[in-house]
């Protein structure tokens, strides 16, 4: 059955709701219960099995099943993630998403995921641009939530693995995003609505080509473009497009895109600064990234 209650704003883009968790609320489902719905009572979050959840003074809530079984970004990553993209390095990329988003959207007042999404970077321009919809950024980074909890007024923070059961209702998100994070085919498959989208940005084969042999950085699998299609086999490809840019970027920066993604854990600190004291004034790197927005395919039926 579908579940897409409406949320929506005032004519001014003011919330009808004390904050945006409560907008998604009945979008979430509790992580412990298969499909229970969840309540709010004050500074907690309760299902009708009792299992509750705290929601931290930054307004974010963790609905994990478990404990941890990955580890999300340090606080120290989240920084760098924030600086270097607050800078606008990654423009052409969010102006894409954002441009699929209100391209491709089923409908403008719906719920935009942003799976692994960080600091809600690439959801706050999507809810720009769709005045009338509501976001949950879902991450395992507690640091990241603090900051995806700011990112958007229509936008709740939400922690969760995402190699693990979702914590939204099925059919319930209208739009998800994911950018440059983990999935699973199968979760996206059960939250999207009959006709909802997902947006998928991967780095291009050659994606910061230059920085591999300097600095070690994570290199790009040369299958990964098929096995995404294989993992998005009952989804049908309705575009597509690979970005792609020249970065002009100063050691500093450098720096911050290095320490921002998974290349921070296994790139060494000492020599990573062995490196960066050696680059010229100005370092030339290629960003090229390959966005494809994927539709539920209707002949599988309504499921």
């Amino acid at each position: 059955m579908e579940t897409t209650p409406a949320v929506g704003c005032h004519s001014d883009g003011s919330a009808r709701y004390p904050t945006p968790l409560d907008a998604v609320l009945r979008r979430l489902r509790c992580p412990l219960c298969d499909a229970a719905a969840l309540q709010r009572n004050t500074d907690t979050l309760r299902c009708p099995a009792g299992h509750s959840f705290d929601i931290a003074r930054q307004g974010h809530v963790t609905l994990l099943p478990g404990r941890r079984r990955h580890r999300g970004d340090t606080a120290a990553m989240v920084a760098a993630r924030e600086s270097f993209l607050g800078q606008g390095h990654f423009g052409a990329l969010r102006s894409t998403i954002t441009a699929f988003a209100v391209e491709h959207t089923p409908r403008q007042d719906g719920l935009v995921a942003d799976l692994a999404g960080g600091t809600g970077h690439y959801l706050g321009a999507a809810l720009d641009a769709l005045p009338g919809a509501w976001g949950v950024t879902l991450d395992l980074s507690v640091a990241a939530l603090r900051r995806a909890g700011r990112a958007h007024p229509r936008a709740a923070a939400v922690g969760a693995d995402m190699w693990q059961p979702l914590p939204l209702a099925s059919r319930s998100t209208d739009v998800v995003l994911n950018v440059f994070g983990p999935r699973t085919p199968a979760e996206i498959d059960r939250v999207l609505t009959r006709d909802g989208i997902a947006i998928v940005a991967t780095a291009g084969a050659d994606h910061l080509r230059e920085l591999r042999g300097r600095l070690g950085v994570v290199g790009v699998d040369a299958r990964k473009a098929d096995r995404l299609r294989h993992a998005f086999a009952g989804f049908t490809a309705v575009a597509r497009q690979q970005v792609r840019w020249r970065l002009a970027l100063e050691p500093r920066e450098v720096r911050a895109l290095v320490g921002m993604g998974p290349s921070a854990h296994h790139v060494d600190g000492d020599h990573r600064d062995r490196v960066l004291a050696r680059l010229p004034r100005i370092v030339g790197l290629t960003a090229a990234v390959d966005v494809v927005v994927l539709r539920r395919d209707a002949t599988r039926g309504a499921g």
